[in-house]
């Protein structure tokens, strides 16, 4: 369903993540500026041809896919491209995007960064890639965005974490451990940032075809999937939403398939 009822006119938002044609970064892009919102889009093209979904993944993908979306009428807006497993980088990008757009009141950290190993491969550096980029952004780009954030206003952040608190892959145990963090760090910042007019809200987007897997995806979401539940959780409809974990997973958390 592309949901396309929802307006978000008005609205100032960053997604991070944004940087692969078939990922849930560019269908939330777009999705959000089709509603109206001013988007500025941060990604890392660097990580998916090295290590990350290398289906769609491209040099320079995130600047192309600003200039195709601003070709097609949208007010997208381009946050310098940066690694936040480097110190300062998630700060910055609060920084640049609420001086392009004007300010902010919506958050959406969708990036991530995930590989599976054997558990004789852990090392320090891989651990620590993990919880930097998962984690260490996420909480430091959440201070960012409550420092400027006007409390008069509705203001929403969205994290993004994964079906692997429900079904564990063991080659993915870093990658596991960040992504239950989030989920630790929506509830706790929900608390904290309510008094601030901050609501904060999870998506698990399930098993998700976003062209990273060969065979048969007839039961897993797309990312329009998640980009309607995201839609509607920065809208007006969910003004009384704050804390919450949503499986947008087809039922796969419960077992349904």
């Amino acid at each position: 369903m592309n949901n396309s009822s929802i307006r978000l006119d008005g609205k100032k938002v960053l997604i991070t993540g944004v940087s692969r044609q078939l990922g849930i970064g560019a269908t939330l892009a777009k999705r959000f500026a089709e509603a109206g919102a001013a988007v500025a889009v941060h990604g890392y093209s660097n990580y998916d041809l090295t290590v990350g979904e290398r289906n769609s993944a491209a040099a320079n993908g995130t600047e192309n896919l600003v200039r195709q979306f601003k070709d097609s009428g949208l007010n997208v807006t381009l946050v310098t491209p940066s690694d936040f497993e480097k110190r300062g980088t998630a700060e910055r990008a609060i920084e640049e995007a609420a001086e392009k757009l004007g300010g902010l009141d919506g958050l959406i950290l969708n990036h991530c960064y995930g590989t599976a190993v054997k558990i004789d491969q852990w090392t320090e550096e891989y651990i620590d890639s993990h919880l930097a980029v998962n984690v260490r952004a996420a909480m430091m780009m959440i201070k960012s965005f409550s420092n400027l954030a006007d409390t008069a206003k509705d203001n929403a952040i969205t994290t993004f974490t994964s079906g692997q608190y429900c079904q564990i892959e063991t080659d993915l145990m870093a990658y596991s451990v960040s992504k239950d963090a989030v989920i630790c760090l929506t509830r706790g910042t929900a608390k904290l940032l309510a008094p601030k007019n901050i609501r904060v809200n999870c998506i698990n987007p399930g098993p998700n075809d976003t062209g990273w897997y060969s065979g048969d995806t007839s039961r897993w979401c797309k990312p329009n999937d998640a980009a309607d539940l995201a839609l509607f959780l920065h809208s007006s409809y969910a003004n009384c939403i704050t804390g919450q974990i949503i499986a947008s997973d087809k039922g796969e958390s419960v077992g349904a398939w």
